[in-house]
């Protein structure tokens, strides 16, 4: 038989795995919500950088120009590495709804350990270009799309260094998590941006 346990909201998990109840009360956090609403103005944000970038990538040929030279194959193993990282934080996620504290912890220090490795082959990378963002137009737009991301993945390796730290002293449960759910909503979008930038910056 399965076992049932009961949430401080009233609602039961089976074998550990929360029930659409929960799902429904995580939607009317204002908190989980505010979250949704920051993302939004940050998909703008980015839309706004990426427009400028597809506008210079077609008013400026060739592109990028001649003598320009950006690591695709460096960075294609740095852009796995931050993937990688979002299954570990959907396995913390998973594990502290189940309250199984190691996979919370060990989930939680996996995905930060990525991302601040992510950010060091980032600036490895920067160091190691040969142009700066003045040089010319693709520099410029280079530099600033990517700059941004790391500016946001250092802002969601902080919300991790918070958590990790809570996780460790058991602040977390499985009927209370909503920080660990909002930290991890803000670490997914920063990985699926970063997807997008690696593919129209790098690839194409």
């Amino acid at each position: 038989m399965s076992a049932h346990v009961a949430t401080a909201d009233g609602h039961h998990h089976a074998d550990g795995a929360p029930v659409s109840a929960y799902h429904e009360s995580l939607l009317r956090s204002p908190v989980f919500l505010g979250m949704i609403m920051f993302l939004g103005s940050e998909i703008m944000l980015f839309g706004s950088f990426f427009t400028i970038f597809f506008y210079m990538r077609f008013t400026h040929s060739p592109w990028p120009p001649e003598g320009v030279e950006i690591p695709k194959e460096a960075t294609g193993i740095n852009t796995a590495i931050l993937i990688s990282s979002s299954f570990t934080m959907h396995w913390a996620l998973v594990s502290i709804k189940r309250d199984r504290r190691f996979g919370l912890v060990v989930g939680l220090f996996l995905t930060l350990a990525m991302g601040l490795t992510f950010l060091s082959l980032q600036v490895h990378e920067y160091l190691n270009l040969g142009f700066t963002p003045s040089n010319n137009g693709f520099a410029s737009g280079f530099f600033s799309l990517t700059g941004l991301h790391g500016m946001h993945v250092f802002v969601g390796a902080t919300l991790l260094s918070i958590a990790f730290l809570r996780a460790c002293r058991g602040h977390y449960s499985g009927a209370e998590h909503i920080g660990l759910e909002v930290t991890g909503l803000y670490w997914h979008f920063v990985d699926v941006v970063w997807i997008l930038l690696y593919t129209v910056v790098y690839l194409l």
